[in-house]
């Protein structure tokens, strides 16, 4: 179930620590209408479950469930769950385990030392689509991405000339603005959200990758093939 712009956005809090999981279920609670809490798990077999039954918009993802590291399950939650929003939680020191959490799928980073503000802020933004990744977090992505073996063997020329020209300039528009929401992109190129949808999926079909933040990685390591600008390196939220 996901919200529509009139429901509340739909949060599934998982967390080992009993205390944090009361304390984020009042912080979303008191949000009503505009969010509400979806579940409330504190292991990995449960969050899964209620992934699949309650179908949250957002997930809110601690860094530690227990001894065991909660990063493994974002590909399981957003497999399970039909996702593409996840928020996850990390304490700032954690910055490999933030990276990979990226990595696999994450679409928001929040600190456990930031205000309750800036959590909700950052469950707004990524519901709406949009990145929020702190400014270091993503340059860190980026440049191990680029450095990395590549990820989109060759063929590469013959998937990009798969593309329209309307598919070509929707991947410009992603590679110029990493955190615009989809409403923002269809706005700037004169369509509707749901004809911008329709193609992203054609775009992911072609390009042979999953997700927007994909999107925006291979349009930033092929850029010259693609023949745009390559992204500045900024902040993806204020």
């Amino acid at each position: 179930m996901h919200a529509s712009s009139d429901s509340p956005i739909r949060v599934l809090l998982i967390d080992s620590h009993q205390i944090v999981l009361w304390g984020l279920e009042k912080l979303i609670g008191g949000e009503f209408p505009r969010m509400e809490v979806a579940g409330l798990a504190d292991n990995g077999a449960d969050a899964l479950k209620l992934a699949r039954e309650s179908r949250p918009d957002v997930v809110l993802l601690d860094l530690c469930l227990g001894k065991a590291s909660s990063i493994q399950l974002i590909p399981g939650l957003l497999k399970t769950a039909g996702l593409h929003m996840i928020v996850f939680v990390g304490a700032s020191h954690d910055r490999g385990a933030v990276d990979e959490a990226v990595f696999h799928g994450a679409r928001g980073v929040v600190y456990k030392e930031q205000p309750t503000a800036t959590i909700l802020k950052a469950i707004q933004k990524v519901h709406e689509g949009e990145l929020w990744l702190p400014r270091k977090t993503m340059g860190r992505v980026v440049t191990s991405f680029v450095q990395a073996e590549p990820a989109f063997a060759d063929p590469v020329t013959e998937r990009i000339v798969a593309l329209t020209r309307k598919e070509g300039a929707i991947v410009a528009a992603f590679a110029s603005e990493a955190g615009a929401s989809n409403k923002r992109i269809a706005h700037t190129l004169g369509i509707s959200e749901q004809t911008l949808r329709n193609h992203l999926t054609s775009i992911f079909g072609k390009l042979g990758i999953r997700n927007r933040f994909d999107l925006f990685m291979f349009a930033q390591l092929h850029h010259h093939r693609l023949d745009i600008a390559p992204a500045r390196s900024r902040p993806v939220h204020p």
